[in-house]
Formats: C-alpha cells, sequence, structure tokens
C-alpha cells in the first residue's frame, strides 16, 4: 500500500524571521563584540550567556568547550576552543570540544541563528568566545580568592591552575564547581595580541586522532535500537510527481517493511522505502517500478539555456552599478568576451543523511546540519511541534561545502515526512534517511548556470576607458526567507560579489538577468566569486599583457589604495621567486588576487601544457585573513580550496541537463579534483596582522583557476573564456 502524507512545505518566511533572526540579521558580515584591547568592534549591549553554556570543567581539570558550529573539515572544532583557552589561560593539553545541539545560547552572534556559512565562523565568534574563556577565568579566581582569602588582583592564572603570591596552589578541576555559583561578571578585560601564547601558533586538531584512527561518529554512523534505514526514490525532472507505481517487486526483497509515497519541497511527490537495513532499501530502490507525471513542469536543458542566457545577455538589465559607457564607441582598443560556467553539484564525501526519533510530543533528531536552527523549525513544522519540542543533535559532518545550508531543510523535510507516516501508522522505530549519492547529484542543489558578456574599451597601455558587463544567472536568494536581506532592486548580491565593488578603480557598468529556471539552486563553497574572480582577474591578466605591462606591476599599480590586497600579491611574488627564478622550458607564471569574505588570497602558479592540457608544477599562496587564529589550519584550508578550485578547471567537471534530467549521477561522470590532481609542491604563507579574524573556510577557491588561465594564456597567447577548461579561444 501507498500512503501520501500531506504536511506543510516547512515554514514560511515570516516564521523564519521571527525564530531566526529576532534582532536583526544581515548575510554581509559585520564587526560584533565590545571593544577590547585585541581590536574588536563594539555592538549593542547584551546580557552575558553563562560560561557554563561553553565551557565544562571536570574534577581532573578536563576543560570541555562546546561550540556552536558544525564541524565539517574547516577546523572550528580547534579554532574556537582555542579562542576560549587562550583567554582562559587553559592547559591545552587538557582541552576537548563537542558539538552544541540546536539551542538559543549558541546563535550565531552577528546572524543571529545557529548555523554555519560565508566563512564567518571566526570572524563573528572572535569577541563572543573570547569573552566566554575571560569570564570563566573570572570566576575561577573569584572562587579562587574566596578559598585563600586573597584578592582576585594578586592571584595568578596560568596553564588551568591558579596560584596565590605566597605558592599555594589549586588546579581548575578543584575550582570549577565553586565558579559556577559565583556571578558572571558584565564586562571583562580582554587580552592584547602582544599577549596571546596559544593564538597564532601552529596547533593540531582535536579531531585528527579520531578522524585518523576510524573513530570519529559522523552523522552517517549514528546507531539507535530497533532503528529503521530509509532510502528515497524521486523523480527524474525536478518537480515530477508519482503517477503510478509497483511495489510489490520491492516488497518481496527481506528486510523491507513498508513503501511511502510522500511530499518534497516545492510540490513533487517522492517515495520512501523503509527496511529493516539500507542495502535492503537500495535494491527495493532498483526494484520498483515508477510512472512519473511531469506534466506542466518546465523540462530545462543545458543547450538550450546558453542559447536563452546568450539572448539575455544582449539585451537591458537590471542596473547593478552605473558608469558612462560612451567611451566604448571611440576607444582605440576593445576586449569583447563571453564567459561561461556550468551548473556545478556540491558531492560532499558523507552523503547527505539524518536520523529521526519521533514520538509523538518531541522529536530527536542528530544530523550534521549547517543551519541547525533553520532545520529544527522545519522538521518541527512538518510534524506539527514546536521548535522548542524537536531536540536537534549537531553531529560531525565528512563536508558540505554549503549543501548542508538548505532554507528548505530539503532531506530533513523528507525524514521527518516519513516519521510523521511512520507514527501515523502506529510504528515508533527511529529511521535513519540516507541520500545515496546519485540522489543528491540528480535531484539536489547546485551553484547557478552562469553567462558573463563584458565589452571594455581601452587605451592599450592599461588604462580602462569603459566596461560594459552584463551578468545571466539564477537568483539564489529570491523565492526564499533570505531574499529581503540579500536582494536590492532587483540584483541578488550573491551573484555579482566580485564584480560590484571590485579593487579595481574601473568604471564598470554593471547589468543582471535573473532569469526563472526549474532547476533548484544554492551557494557552493565561495559563492558568487567562483564565476567573478574567473572574470575579472583573466581580463586583468588580458589588460595588462595588450598594454605589454607585467601582470603584477599592473595589479601592484591598481591596487596601491588597497593595503590588504597589495601586502598578500607582494608576499606571494616574494616567495614564489616570480620574475627572479628562471622557470624550466616550457614553463610560464600565473598570478591571481581576489577578495572573498573579507579575505584576500593571491596565488602564483608555474604551469606548462601537456597536448591540450595545463598542468599546474607549483602553487605559492599568499593569504591576508588578518589575526591568524590556527596557521595549520589555515594551510590546510588554502590546499583543500586550491584543489577545489583546480577541479572546476578539470574536463568533465560540470553538471548538464537533458529534457530536464540531470545527466551525471557519480563521481564516475561528474569529475571532482583528487590526490593525483594535486600540484608536486605547495606552499603557503599567512601575511601577519593583529587586526580581528576575517574568513578562511571559502576564500581559497576562487582565484586559483584564473591564476592557472592567466599561466596558459602566457605559454599559448590563448584565453579560455569558461570552466571547465575546453578551447582556448
Amino acid at each position: 500500500m501507498i500512503r501520501l502524507q500531506q504536511a506543510s512545505g516547512g515554514i514560511d518566511r515570516r516564521t523564519f524571521l521571527k525564530l531566526s533572526f529576532g534582532s536583526g540579521f544581515a548575510l554581509c558580515a559585520f564587526p560584533v563584540g565590545a571593544q577590547t584591547a585585541g581590536g574588536a568592534s563594539p555592538t549593542p549591549p547584551a546580557p552575558p550567556v553563562p560560561p557554563s553554556a561553553f565551557v565544562g570543567i571536570d574534577a581532573a581539570g578536563t576543560v570541555t568547550v562546546t561550540i556552536g558550529k558544525l564541524e565539517f573539515g574547516q577546523g572550528v572544532q580547534t579554532a574556537l576552543p582555542m579562542i576560549v583557552a587562550e583567554e582562559l589561560d587553559a592547559d591545552w593539553s587538557k582541552v576537548r570540544c563537542q558539538l552544541a545541539p540546536a539551542g538559543e545560547a549558541y546563535k550565531d552572534p552577528v546572524f543571529h541563528m545557529q548555523m554555519v556559512g560565508g566563512s564567518t565562523s571566526m570572524k563573528n565568534c572572535w569577541t563572543q568566545y573570547r569573552e566566554v574563556g575571560a569570564r570563566m577565568r573570572a570566576m575561577l579566581l573569584a572562587a579562587a580568592a574566596r578559598r585563600f582569602g586573597v584578592p582576585p588582583a594578586q592571584l595568578k592564572a596560568d596553564s588551568g591552575v591558579v596560584t596565590t603570591p605566597d605558592g599555594r596552589r589549586a588546579t581548575y578541576g578543584e575550582l570549577a564547581a565553586a565558579a559556577l555559583a559565583e556571578p558572571v561578571p558584565a564586562s571583562v578585560q580582554l587580552k592584547s595580541p602582544q599577549q596571546f601564547r596559544l593564538i597564532g601558533k601552529p596547533v593540531d586538531r582535536l579531531d585528527a586522532r579520531d578522524k585518523s584512527n576510524g573513530t570519529q561518529q559522523f552523522g552517517i554512523d549514528m546507531m539507535l535500537p530497533g532503528m529503521r534505514a530509509v532510502v528515497m526514490v524521486h523523480p527524474p525532472v525536478f518537480g515530477g510527481r508519482v503517477a503510478r507505481v509497483d511495489t510489490a517487486s520491492a516488497k518481496a526483497i527481506a528486510g523491507v517493511e513498508e513503501v511511502y509515497q510522500v511530499p518534497l519541497v516545492g510540490g513533487a511527490t517522492g517515495l520512501a522505502i523503509v527496511a529493516s537495513g539500507f542495502w535492503a532499501a537500495r535494491r527495493a530502490r532498483e526494484a520498483l517500478r515508477v510512472e512519473w507525471d511531469t506534466t506542466g513542469v518546465e523540462k530545462a536543458d543545458s543547450t538550450a539555456l546558453l542559447a536563452r542566457y546568450r539572448e539575455l545577455a544582449r539585451q537591458p538589465g537590471t542596473q547593478a552599478s552605473t558608469a558612462d559607457t560612451a567611451a566604448l564607441a571611440t576607444a582605440p582598443h576593445r576586449i569583447t568576451a563571453e564567459f561561461t560556467f556550468p551548473y556545478l553539484a556540491h558531492t560532499p564525501m558523507e552523503p547527505l543523511n539524518c536520523t529521526i526519533d519521533f514520538r509523538g510530543d518531541q522529536c530527536t533528531v542528530w544530523a550534521g546540519s549547517q543551519f541547525q536552527t533553520v532545520d529544527q523549525a522545519n522538521v518541527a513544522a512538518v510534524l506539527g511541534l514546536k521548535p522548542e519540542q524537536v531536540i536537534f543533535n549537531t553531529m560531525m559532518a565528512g563536508g558540505g561545502f554549503g549543501r548542508r545550508a538548505v532554507p528548505t531543510s530539503d532531506y530533513l523535510f523528507e525524514a521527518a515526512q516519513v516519521a510523521r507516516a511512520r507514527y501515523a501508522a502506529g510504528r515508533r522505530e527511529p529511521i535513519k534517511m540516507i541520500w545515496i549519492r546519485e540522489d543528491d547529484v540528480r535531484g539536489g542543489y547546485y551553484r547557478p548556470m552562469h553567462l558573463h558578456r563584458v565589452e571594455i574599451g581601452h587605451d592599450g597601455k592599461g588604462q580602462v576607458l569603459a566596461w560594459k558587463h552584463v551578468i545571466v544567472g539564477q537568483s539564489i536568494t529570491m523565492g526564499t526567507p533570505f531574499e529581503s536581506f540579500t536582494v536590492k532592486n532587483g540584483v541578488d548580491s550573491t551573484m555579482v560579489e566580485g564584480v560590484a565593488g571590485s579593487p579595481y578603480p574601473f568604471p564598470i557598468a554593471l547589468q543582471v538577468h535573473h532569469p526563472k529556471v526549474n532547476v533548484p539552486v544554492l551557494w557552493w563553497r565561495s559563492v558568487g566569486h567562483t564565476h567573478t574572480a574567473f572574470v575579472m582577474e583573466t581580463l586583468v591578466d588580458e589588460l595588462a599583457r595588450s598594454a605589454g605591462i607585467d601582470p603584477v606591476a599592473y595589479r601592484r599599480t591598481l591596487l596601491r589604495e588597497h593595503k590588504r590586497h597589495s601586502a598578500a600579491l607582494d608576499l606571494a611574488v616574494e616567495r614564489s621567486g616570480y620574475g627572479k627564478r628562471r622557470l624550466a622550458a616550457g614553463r610560464a607564471w600565473g598570478v591571481a588576487v581576489h577578495e572573498s569574505f573579507d579575505t584576500v588570497v593571491a596565488y602564483i602558479v608555474e604551469a606548462s601544457m601537456r597536448g591540450n592540457q595545463p598542468v599546474v608544477h607549483r602553487v605559492t599562496a599568499a593569504v591576508h585573513c588578518n589575526m591568524p587564529i590556527n596557521p595549520r589550519t589555515i594551510e590546510a584550508q588554502v590546499q583543500g580550496g586550491m584543489l577545489m578550485g583546480l577541479g572546476t578547471t578539470l574536463p568533465g567537471a560540470q553538471i548538464t541537463l537533458k529534457d530536464g534530467v540531470v545527466q551525471q549521477g557519480n563521481w564516475n561522470d561528474y569529475r571532482l579534483a583528487t590526490h593525483a590532481d594535486m600540484p608536486a609542491q605547495v606552499a603557503v604563507y599567512i601575511v601577519p596582522s593583529a587586526d580581528p579574524p576575517t574568513g578562511i573556510g571559502e576564500t581559497a577557491v576562487p582565484p586559483i583557476a584564473p591564476a592557472l588561465a592567466n599561466a596558459v594564456a602566457a605559454l599559448t597567447g590563448k584565453r579560455y573564456r569558461s570552466l571547465p577548461f575546453g578551447d582556448v579561444t
């Protein structure tokens, strides 16, 4: 029997705003925290959260820091405890970390919701987590002062021990219980950067050992007594609905219990197979015979979309920035270029999954979520509960790249629908849903397809006289609760970032088109910068070479007012030996520098050609992310982001559609970079700074593809105008 369970499509925009943002949300980041010796910026005062929500100290002196973020490879499970431990003066060898469940105390202090995104964890939590550590330290000192009869100002805290002037000592473990009874100080004095002993030092990750020996538990590893496995069957075309299904063959497989027809996000319907184990459900999926109704559903086609985008690019669009383009008609030199970028899938290593235990008046969820507040509310809406009736446990996740930050909570929405159907049928077993990779590649969310058309008039000596720029692509945020914060005057800021507000002093007239397409889109690691950086950095390089100016010298002139860009570029140039070291025959330099999420990354690459394919031999990266919390994590993030960015250049690194159906399904036909694509030499350098930290998780992705393209242009005299790399022009 097939059962269709009707339920809401999730929380609406008003509810989303009320639940998530309360005191004012903005996707654009802004400084937070009280003014401190470390240089953080002020915000309106708020009652301090008790440090006990974030810091636990046991009798042995082990300090456990609870963080409100998801750890999925970016290193927050080490960096945030480092911030707390620095101000706490803890013994780092005794510091541990755990991920917080969804809860009010753990909401991001800027976004006012619990989330990870936009490379903001260090930036937004810098002051908050320092104050947590400093408040806990003050309470420990107050407890020690009572014990020893000594004023707190005369006590010294160091490496988890409080010492009196006459040498009496008490460990944090001995003082912890009494410290929690002390009042939480409203304000605390934070250290100056010159006093840091942990922050800025390369530190091994707290989760490295468990990940290396296989004991780390991810969401997909969750096991509960009596738990059932759930595998979904999604329509082949977005928005399709089940017309007819024959379940006999599927139910004949041992272990298969039921097949439910459930609503999907956006009005489609799908099938949920429930079985005693994953393999039985997976086999049943293949045995199902389903007919789909796609009547009235747009069937997107990549070839047709490209033609449509080209037509739009030649038509007036929505103005994003203005400039006088009259000089295009009379400029002595002209560049006209079209750039294309395909849909991209996220494909994290760990497939999407969640575990739900629904008990009628309460539900417990285990998931690796970037959007705990949103996912908790969406699950509650499906089940007819209040968010506080949903206990939402954050699990370690094996990658995400934005895919686990979905306003619709698509896979959790589906799991909640199945849990609801099971409960209505009298079943009380917990369920674990796993989207196999083909589900996500063929029916998930994508980085939008984009087309840029650029016309530049210049004098042949490096001076740009006019720049007309059109971008065509779907909006990520229109129609979502984020629209009012990211879309201004009809322009989705996440699409134009990297062109609008460019540090280059060019007179850019920018227009956009946001076509409606029946393909679900979402932020993908570094969002709009994934395509805008390629366009801007290859065109800057082309302008330099057309004027006979060294590309580095040209950028230095253009960026002289932007000190952080200049510092990153200069450091990369110095460390690479650019212009000083003689390259092997058949090799050339490639340069790019780009700011995203308030961090600047500069690359100098050495590349050659092997037939028609470029080969990267060496990459020198310089990063300006202000205060480096953990240089070891920064190095790893740059290495990983660089390889991911190189992956976008590889043949096959694209999602294509034909008659509404995604043509790729897994890593056999959707190309990702692997160890074999890693350059032989990669060096990462960090520009020293004592200013409050900026982002690092996404910022290494955008500049590497244009740096490589610029090296190819130096070798061949021809330009790549699209990703992945195809023919050069």
